[in-house]
């Protein structure tokens, strides 16, 4: 009798910890987090963290793929933040999910910055969005076990992250060896992000962007410059195009995104989002992709662009 007492209180509580609206608020305090290795390269084994919310009977849930930052020479996909920002996005509703990739910058001199030549840039950018790849396969791949939907997976990066975020999201779809056809990420969520050609985002490739980013950014580029600022006489000069030329080029497409921008805002862009913004990514998640009502909109805090070495931007003096 103490069992199925037991059994029907378990069932009243689980009733009402989910009758919340999931993605939109908290369903859960309980997350569990288990740890995969989603490939092997380069004879490194590749793994990745996946936060589920507990006691979930949701079999499609939406994804969160997190790519961490440290200039593909360091960082960490299960440093403290990293983690709580995971368990934050589970405890909404969503399979949140943070990865390693190849760090191919690690212990190089010219590290990535305006000694490391452009082609070795450009092989970096292409090693790091293959692994993303291969993550995304291997959660599809094992998304009844998860119990994740493949139509919904938000791609989200931090600096170096951003970088192979927004390179792999704006890519044509890809099949993944699904019976219904290929697929495309829902979204990208890019912190202090840019990408080196624009002509990646087009009709076939653009999907709703949420995008952070500092004026002043002397690492990668607020519009459009060099990367890390670098002359054209330095080996590693190329150009790359952050959110302000990205969102420029959804508007022509009419896809929608969200543009962030901090005035006089540095690098730190590629961190703070994920604790002091965290509501604004949620509310992305929910209106742009799940939902798909969100609409252009550009977001301008305000602050000091004396410090900008670089382009001033008119809305930011105002």
């Amino acid at each position: 009798m103490k069992y199925f007492v037991y059994l029907f209180f378990l069932a009243l509580w689980s009733h009402s910890l989910f009758s919340q609206t999931r993605y939109q608020e908290e369903i859960t305090d309980s997350v569990s987090k288990e740890t995969y290795t989603y490939t092997y390269k380069d004879g490194e084994e590749l793994k990745l963290d996946i936060y589920l919310p507990a006691f979930d009977t949701e079999d499609k849930k939406a994804v969160l793929l997190f790519v961490h930052g440290g200039g593909f020479s360091g960082g960490a996909r299960d440093n403290k933040v990293n983690q709580g920002f995971c368990k934050k996005m589970a405890q909404l509703g969503y399979a949140a999910v943070s990865m390693s990739y190849r760090l191919t910058r690690k212990g190089e001199e010219t590290g990535f910055g305006c000694n490391c030549p452009a082609e070795e840039k450009m092989y970096t950018f292409e090693a790091a969005v293959e692994d993303v790849q291969d993550a995304t396969y291997f959660l599809i791949d094992n998304r009844r076990q998860f119990g994740i939907d493949p139509h919904k997976i938000i791609l989200m990066g931090s600096s170096a992250g951003a970088e192979t975020a927004l390179n792999a999201a704006y890519k044509p779809e890809n099949c993944y060896d699904l019976p219904s056809g290929p697929v495309s990420y829902a979204g990208v969520i890019s912190l202090a992000g840019a990408i080196p050609d624009t002509t990646l985002v087009y009709d076939g490739s653009a999907v709703p962007s949420l995008l952070f980013h500092g004026t002043c950014d002397n690492l990668v580029p607020y519009a459009t410059a060099p990367h890390h600022y670098c002359d054209k006489e330095d080996a590693g000069y190329i150009i790359l195009h952050g959110a302000k030329t990205i969102a420029d080029k959804l508007e022509e497409l009419n896809i929608p995104y969200w543009l962030h921008t901090t005035c006089g805002g540095g690098h730190e862009l590629a961190g703070i989002p994920k604790e002091i913004y965290f509501n604004e990514i949620a509310q992305f998640c929910y209106e742009y992709v799940i939902h798909k009502t969100g609409s252009s909109k550009h977001t301008i805090i305000p602050g000091n662009q004396a410090k900008c070495k670089y382009e001033q931007f008119d809305f930011c003096n105002q």
